[in-house]
């Protein structure tokens, strides 16, 4: 009698399958890709930085949406493209495209080119990191730390907080969410069923994102008090005193102050000394939003028209328009030395957060 037991398929060797890759090799060609990228920067820096700066070139070749359409030929497929017509590509969508660095494309917000800021562009792309932690990223950690620290400097604090942020809106957002925070901690757990009617009141030449970030954190928009400017578009913070006073008398719980430095239109800056001046008597947070007129603060001769910002609360700053940052590159300033936008935004992920790693440099427990 034999002792062998009856086989069955998963006894028959097993075969290797044909396309197991050698984990000692790379994963693509390097060779290939990197000419493909030459090729590409070759044409970047003659279509986008030579013919994009020349003022005898167009600013854009424009064509209508539908024309543009065909011409593209952007419609997905489920197969790839040769090298030479990804070229091609690269050079229409440089040909077709608004050259924002050209001398005569005028627009208010941002344009022209720094070509110091274009290479750290490149070199952040290339190094493709988060910097959520220091492990990851060990030096871009420290340079945000730095700049976010001369930044504050240059609004007047020699102490703060803060973070860069994905555009103005967010940081406005950002700066609205602590201030509820600070007077109602309980809402980050308990959400909004316990608070009382919550206003904001900024000015009527202010950003829509103020509306849209109260719509976003469930304030409503109707809370949104809109207070009077003058004819240089500056808010009257004599119609503020007004306007807070109104609200409390009908039972609404003011906390909130968004001023303008640099609107959009008119780019007027709102007194923020006689406004900080009513944001301390009623116990208001202050908030400026800089974001277009905050790289004043780098000139001598026109950093008067952000005097008293330092008595601000928060600060959203975008070096994407005067200072020729890249787009995008907004930044939230704080005042607060308590940890209060750790408090309120860190999610305590222990998976990513360990308490044993460099906890000073944390950069992801504050967004």
């Amino acid at each position: 009698m034999s002792n062998t037991l009856p086989s069955s398929s998963a006894e028959k060797p097993t075969q290797e399958p044909n396309n197991l890759h050698d984990l000692t090799e790379p994963l693509i060609d390097h060779t290939e890709g990197q000419l493909f990228l030459n090729e590409t920067l070759k044409i970047i820096i003659e279509e986008v930085l030579s013919k994009g700066t020349d003022i005898r070139e167009k600013v854009c070749e424009w064509k209508e949406p539908e024309q543009l359409a065909l011409l593209l030929d952007l419609e997905l497929r489920a197969a790839g493209e040769p090298q030479h017509r990804l070229l091609q590509r690269v050079k229409d969508v440089a040909k077709y495209s608004v050259k924002t660095s050209h001398p005569r494309f005028m627009n208010q917000q941002f344009g022209g080119v720094d070509y110091h800021s274009l290479a750290g562009r490149f070199l952040t792309e290339s190094l493709n990191t988060n910097l959520f932690t220091y492990e990851v990223a060990p030096v871009f950690v420290l340079m945000e730390t730095e700049v976010l620290r001369g930044l504050r400097q240059l609004v007047g604090w020699t102490e703060g907080d803060g973070l860069f942020c994905p555009g103005g809106s967010t940081s406005n957002m950002y700066a609205m969410n602590l201030a509820r925070y600070r007077l109602f901690p309980e809402v980050k757990t308990q959400g909004l069923w316990g608070l009382p009617r919550l206003t904001v009141f900024t000015s009527a030449e202010s950003h829509y994102s103020v509306k849209k970030g109260a719509g976003f954190l469930g304030l409503g928009t109707d809370n949104v008090i809109v207070v009077k400017v003058d004819d240089g578009g500056r808010m009257i913070p004599s119609d503020l005193e007004e306007k807070i006073t109104l609200a409390k008398s009908q039972g609404a719980v003011p906390f909130l102050v968004s001023c303008t430095a640099g609107t959009t239109v008119q780019g007027a800056f709102d007194p923020l000394d006689h406004i900080a001046d009513v944001c301390e008597k009623h116990k208001l947070w202050l908030h400026v939003d800089a974001a277009w007129g905050g790289s004043v603060l780098f000139s001598k001769h026109h950093r008067h028209l952000m005097k008293g910002v330092d008595r601000a609360n928060s600060v959203a700053w975008n070096p994407h328009k005067m200072l020729v940052a890249g787009l995008q590159c907004s930044v939230l300033l704080l005042r607060d030395t308590t940890n209060l936008l750790k408090q309120c935004h860190s999610a305590s992920a222990t998976y990513l957060f360990q308490q044993d790693k460099f906890l000073r440099y944390q950069s992801g427990r504050r967004g």
